[in-house]
């Protein structure tokens, strides 16, 4: 997170009455740029997801959490539940902002043997690291629960690893079965190096080691993770290194960019070439992803995570109300091994498929003859998948999704609104263009088109895409890049038009929301 204690104190304070109307608004999720698949606050602001933990058969999601505004300001973890990682339930905040100190980024493990000792009468302890932030101090604290993360005590004797600095955030714990310990990842964000904690019980920290590298563009590093993740095809499995920029990511202002090496519980041994950045997603719109703690048993399937979709350029200027920010897809994290290493490839989990309705398809090259039968089908909407293989030897082929219609219910090219995702074979490049995709002057840095690099796989291009009332997640060849993109389009603008010669077949399936 970026934060500027100083803009925050008077745009907050100044602003409760304001607050006070807003929050009484509609909240039933049906606001026409509510997302309608993912998780958002019923009210005012989120951005970082903290910490993802499974327990007793709920997937928690805490998050920074503004329980006074629509803006940044006042961070308190805010607190979701899940019994599928699809359908939350938002609760009370978890963790609030006590007088000076705010309650900044972290995680959440499950402290099964009671290393802490704040387990009691047989109830296992959750205890979240997070970062305890004042206007010129972070420090490391932690709280712990005994009813499933639904009321928290803060330790008494916090902090628990204190530099002294101004900035140092944002821990990442888990559990190193190897060597028995809790090993702590944390940021010295302005010096874009990472250190590595070891710890017997959660109180007590050892530092063990250290990670920066030359190569990377960020002005600042924020919110790590460290996982260990399959590669496919194999039984190997790598550890996989996730850094947030300040700046500087993929599509301008803040991003991801990720590592891959060893990890022998003291300290991370990277393995990737030096050289150009490996951006986890080349959209505008993903930062401060992170995995969860203490899945259940998944056989060889990945790590799952969950980011914030939005960017710190324009976060808190986007036109949504009575709520402002919301997550990502969660993704399940997998590696590839490729001639000059290894591979990032991220897709939508599994659990998702039950949310999709009837498909519509279509095979053939007539691009005219698909839009008409696209028309006859009455395939439009607002929340929907859609899947297209294109021929890559053929002229840039795509989609235009979100797309307004003339008054005769028709899209034409003078509609207005419309967010274009192609594939231009002559760059290798699948980009977003959302330029004209609806709101966009509220901040310059909004509009844009957006570009991933990507090499056909036998001579072909698969995108799957999902488009929500305000968002648009494109998953590119399994995987291979992805590129995630917030879009803020009128109510009617609902059409589907393809282009280009290059279409070989297209499925759509309606997404059910998750609220009820």
């Amino acid at each position: 997170m970026i934060r500027v204690f100083a803009i925050l104190l008077v745009a907050e304070f100044v602003s409760l009455s304001v607050l006070a109307q807003r929050i009484t608004s509609d909240t039933t999720y049906k606001q026409p740029l509510r997302p309608q698949y993912h998780f958002s606050p019923r009210t005012n602001w989120i951005n970082d997801p903290n910490g993802l933990v499974y327990y007793d058969a709920e997937y928690h999601l805490f998050f920074q959490y503004n329980p006074f505004g629509i803006r940044w300001g006042h961070m308190t973890w805010g607190h979701a539940i899940s019994r599928d990682l699809v359908h939350w339930q938002e609760l009370p905040p978890a963790i609030p902002e006590e007088a000076s100190t705010m309650i900044f980024s972290g995680s959440c493990v499950v402290d099964k043997n009671n290393t802490s000792g704040f387990g009691r009468d047989g109830r296992v302890p959750m205890v979240a690291i997070y970062t305890g932030a004042q206007k010129d101090h972070q420090s490391q604290h932690i709280a712990y629960s005994l009813d499933k993360g639904r009321t928290w005590t803060k330790y008494d004797a916090n902090p628990v690893v204190d530099l002294k600095k101004r900035d140092f955030r944002d821990p990442k714990v888990f559990w190193h079965e190897p060597t028995q310990k809790w090993v702590m990842v944390v940021l010295l964000p302005t010096e874009k190096k990472a250190l590595f904690y070891n710890s017997p019980d959660l109180k007590k920290w050892t530092k063990t080691g250290e990670f920066t590298a030359s190569d990377s563009p960020a002005t600042i590093w924020e919110c790590p993770d460290l996982v260990e993740v399959p590669v496919d095809g194999t039984t190997e499995r790598k550890w996989l290194l996730l850094l947030s920029m300040g700046s500087n990511g993929a599509a301008g202002g803040s991003g991801m960019q990720y590592y891959i090496g060893r990890f022998d519980g003291t300290t991370f041994i990277n393995e990737s070439k030096l050289g150009a950045p490996r951006f986890v997603d080349w959209g505008k719109d993903y930062y401060a992803a992170i995995s969860f703690n203490n899945l259940p048993s998944r056989g060889n399937r990945g790590a799952v995570s969950i980011g914030w979709m939005n960017n710190w350029q324009y976060a808190n200027d986007i036109p949504t109300t009575p709520f402002r920010g919301a997550m990502t897809l969660p993704r399940e994290l997998r590696l590839a091994k490729k001639a000059g290493g290894y591979e990032l490839r991220q897709k939508p989990i599994q659990e998702l498929k039950p949310l999709l309705g009837v498909p519509f398809q279509w095979n053939g090259t007539d691009v005219v003859q698909l839009n008409q039968s696209v028309t006859n089908a009455n395939v439009s909407g607002d929340t929907y998948m859609l899947t297209m293989e294109l021929d890559a030897t053929k002229p840039g082929s795509g989609v235009r999704v979100r797309k307004r219609g003339d008054s005769s219910g028709k899209t034409t090219a003078q509609s207005g609104e419309e967010t274009v995702i192609g594939y231009d074979p002559a760059k290798a490049q699948v980009y977003v263009d959302r330029t004209r995709s609806g709101q966009v002057s509220f901040k310059e840095e909004f509009s844009g088109r957006f570009v991933a690099p990507l090499q056909p796989q036998n001579g072909r291009i698969s995108l799957q895409i999902w488009v929500d009332r305000s968002s648009v997640e494109v998953f590119a060849n399994e995987g291979q890049a992805t590129l995630t993109n917030q879009i803020f389009p009128s109510p009617d603008s609902r059409g589907i038009e393809f282009f280009g010669e290059g279409l070989l077949s297209v499925v759509i399936r309606p997404v059910e929301p998750i609220w009820k």
